[in-house]
């Protein structure tokens, strides 16, 4: 190498240094890496990526193995986009014909897949979806042209049905029949007027159109024939329709022979011809006509075969009437056979529809993981339910399978993810076996009991929460596990083995404890400690400590029973002023619900009489003495003995005379009365009954009163409404003293002619003003007037002084439904005081 050649090459490598940011000057392979990383995602163009790989190589091959992957990206993509265009230009011409063929667009999907063109990219994606819906409503066209081409056959075969029955039935039927074939031929100029009809094959509009021509023949053959039968019930002179059955019906109806007896008989079969035929006919004819009517397709197609093959060969020597029952039987078995193949396709086309949701339909909405498996097994085995006993649509399978297929891709991934999650369970389990022995071997000597059995209790529930495994490998792992964790509770089954014997041994205690006569609560005290000591240190199983700890309770309990039971019987079980008390409240009680306002306070009345223990003497238990600090009296007692000692607080401060030097009562103050006698005490139960009868007891007062207001208050109104001073409740029952003593005032205002009723207006105000009432609104400014003039008469009585007055000026006038209500309003006040 000469001279000028060594200074270039050293500047490009200073060069490309300086571009990688520093990849050839890097120390370590590592750090090459890093700055080549870096380098590469500021997206260099393929020349500098050819550059730096053709440098870098001979260098470092680890490095220049990043540069060649992308280099080998980039080369990828320029395939793929030249690949996709290709594709596109393709996609486009097939697109833009006047008619797309079917097998053209499925091989553009099969060899563009083959070449590898990027098909879930755009422009692709978009064009082979663009495709796949063109296909779906060729596909969907050619469909629907079967099942009308079906269809139309379907309603010739009824027609002439029809014409083999009776007038009367045909014309009854002819409604409906016109209705179906009016339907047929809208439906059929609605699928020539559909987006894809110009891209089916020709077969399929000549079939539809040779149906359609079929068709309308053969109605309108039918709707001549039954108009000339019509004419010809009504016309005995009109021509005889071309149908034989219905000609020979309007033969009979106008008293002529039929047809068949006019010209010579033909001649007949010999009978042994005519036995064979009906030897070989009948039995078929019969099995056939069973078969119908049972409704069973699968044999009927292969007994219907068989008939038609039959009646060829006998049925002409087999005589009219067996050939009649031959050619309906087969009739009738086409129509069903017509009618199962039609209805296999609806079902065939709800399945198609459902194997395309499960990968058509939002994500929300499709089965996934083993339901989806299940699902698309459901559907084939629905498929092939279908295709039993009929003609199978080869079309419509071909599509359920490419769905069912593509559905079943999402299958096979969730069992490739499920299989790795089992792997990784299988694993976790493992280690969580090996976790398990290491923390058997660290703590081979603790003696925290109740923190190793929380431990151990979280490795159960990362057990029991592992994850899924397959049987076969669950089979591997339980007996490690079960030796793993047996080894683990070894030291802490010894301790609450232990630990049971040392509380069965206090039971013991307890139970002696128990049985002694007299029971020690401190030594009850201490044994219930040493057992809350035991339980902190070791814990048990919930459900047999709970077990041990009711057998160790079960004595003390009793025992403290025994001492309670004893300690009631030492006291009374209830006194007789407590029964005399609930016997009163019980009285009260039914005088509440008698709704007598006397009888209800005589019964409080008694019942007060009764906690006061009065009529009865009261035995007390003696009560300990109490020291009062009240000074004693220096006067002798009455038995004339030395005076009771009674202790006192003396005055300890310095200079104060001594607590006998000081008069027992000061002077200037009279003396204290004696004290009353105590008050009797009542039981809870007593005290409680009392309590509640006389509460319940003054509600009931209060409901009466509230009661017998109103009813004075409404006899009132009724009174002045009928203008009849007879129906105005009595004294006693209008409440207060003023409105007792304004009674003979209403009277006479009851009694005298009914005046304006305008004139009730300024005493409703003021009797408003004396209840404290609100005015209506169209009165609130004659209020305002009236409470000024008030305010200046400063000597003259109130309104709360003169409402009885102002209620008599109020009765005087006429009855009025507004002025009524404000009356009623205000003596609901006033009527109370």
């Amino acid at each position: 190498m000469n001279a000028p050649e060594s200074t270039h090459a050293k500047a490009s490598l200073t060069e490309l240094d300086q571009r990688t940011g520093g990849a050839f000057s890097a120390p370590t392979s590592s750090e090459r890496a890093a700055r080549l990383r870096a380098w590469l995602d500021t997206d260099p163009s393929a020349d500098a990526l050819a550059e730096v790989y053709r440098e870098l190589a001979p260098r470092d091959k680890g490095a220049a193995r990043l540069v060649r992957e992308r280099l080998d990206e980039q080369r990828r993509a320029r395939a793929q986009e030249a690949l996709a265009t290709e594709w596109a230009a393709k996609a486009e011409a097939l697109l833009a014909a006047p008619r797309l063929h079917l097998a053209d667009a499925m091989a553009w999907q099969r060899d563009a897949a083959k070449a590898g063109a990027p098909l879930s990219r755009e422009p692709l994606a978009g064009l082979r979806q663009r495709l796949a819906e063109r296909m779906k409503a060729i596909e969907d066209l050619q469909t629907r042209v079967q099942v009308e081409r079906e269809a139309a056959g379907l309603l010739v075969q009824r027609i002439d049905l029809l014409s083999t029955q009776p007038i009367a039935d045909a014309r009854a039927a002819r409604d409906a029949l016109a209705q179906d074939v009016a339907e047929w031929l809208q439906r059929q100029a609605a699928l020539a007027s559909q987006p894809g009809w110009h891209d089916l094959e020709p077969r399929y509009p000549g079939q539809i159109d040779a149906a359609r021509q079929q068709l309308d023949a053969v109605w309108q053959a039918f709707e001549a024939a039954l108009a000339q039968a019509v004419a010809a019930l009504q016309d005995p002179q009109a021509p005889l329709p071309g149908v034989p059955v219905w000609a020979d019906e309007i033969r009979a109806a106008r008293g002529e022979a039929p047809a068949a007896e006019a010209p010579a008989a033909a001649a007949p079969a010999p009978k042994a011809v005519q036995a064979l035929a009906q030897a070989a006919l009948l039995p078929a004819v019969e099995a056939l006509e069973r078969e119908l009517a049972e409704g069973h397709t699968k044999a009927m197609v292969r007994l219907a075969g068989e008939l038609r093959h039959l009646h060829k060969l006998h049925g002409r020597h087999a005589g009219a009437e067996l050939d009649v029952r031959a050619q309906v039987a087969l009739a009738k078995a086409k129509e069903l056979e017509d009618w199962h193949r039609w209805r296999a396709d609806q079902i065939r086309e709800g399945l198609l529809a459902q194997a395309l949701a499960l990968t058509q339909a939002p994500a929300s909405e499709r089965p996934s993981g083993r339901q989806l498996a299940d699902t698309i097994r459901q559907l084939r085995e629905a498929w092939k339910q279908a295709d039993q006993g009929g003609t199978s649509n080869h079309a419509l399978w071909k599509r359920f399978d490419e769905a069912c297929n593509q559905a079943y891709q999402a299958v096979e991934a969730w069992r490739r993810e499920f299989k790795a999650q089992q792997e990784a369970a299988r694993q976790a389990r493992l280690a969580l076996i090996d976790e398990v022995s290491a923390w058997t071997a660290a703590h081979a000597s603790d003696e925290d009991w109740r923190a190793q059995a929380r431990d151990l209790h979280a490795f159960a529930e990362r057990w029991r929460t592992g994850g899924h495994v397959s049987e076969k490998v669950f089979a591997e792992l339980q007996p490690l596990w079960k030796a793993a964790m047996a080894a683990a509770h070894a030291r802490l089954e010894a301790a609450q083995a232990d630990s049971i014997a040392q509380r069965q041994a206090m039971i013991a205690e307890a139970e002696a404890l128990a049985a002694e006569p007299r029971l020690s609560l401190d030594a009850v005290k201490a044994l219930q400690q040493r057992w809350q000591q035991e339980a902190q240190r070791v814990p048990l199983e919930r459900r047999k400590e709970q077990k041990l700890w009711e057998a160790f309770r079960a004595p003390i309990d009793a025992a403290f029973a025994r001492k309670q039971q004893q300690r009631e019987q030492a006291l009374a079980a209830t006194s007789r002023l407590d029964a005399a008390v609930l016997e009163a409240a019980r009285a009260l009680e039914e005088a509440c619900a008698a709704d007598d306002a006397q009888r209800i306070r005589a019964a409080m009345a008694a019942l007060r009489a009764a906690a006061q223990g009065e009529g009865m003497a009261v035995t007390e238990p003696a009560a300990p003495p109490v020291a009062t600090e009240a000074p004693a009296t220096p006067a002798a007692s009455p038995a004339g003995g030395a005076r009771p000692l009674v202790a006192r607080r003396g005055d300890d401060r310095p200079g104060a005379a001594p607590a006998a030097a000081k008069p027992a009562v000061p002077r200037g103050r009279p003396e204290r009365p004696a004290p009353a006698a105590p008050r009797p005490r009542l039981g809870d139960a007593a005290f409680r009954a009392q309590r509640q009868a006389l509460e319940h007891a003054e509600a009931k007062l209060r409901q009466l009163a509230a009661r017998a207001h109103g009813e004075a208050l409404t006899e009132l109104l009724a009174a002045w409404q009928a203008r009849d001073p007879q129906r105005l409740p009595a004294a006693q029952r209008l409440g207060g003293r003023e409105a007792a003593a304004a009674r003979p005032l209403w009277v006479r205002a009851l009694n005298a002619p009914a005046g304006d009723a305008t004139d009730a207006g300024e005493p409703l105000l003021r009797l408003e003003i004396a209840a404290d009432l609100p005015t209506p609104a169209e009165h609130l400014e004659v209020r305002r007037r009236l409470q000024l003039v008030l305010l200046t008469r400063r000597h003259e009585p109130g309104p709360n002084e003169t409402w009885a007055q102002d209620v008599a000026r109020v009765l005087a006038t006429a009855y009025d439904e507004a002025n009524a209500r404000r009356l009623q309003a205000a003596l609901k006040g006033l009527l109370r005081r």
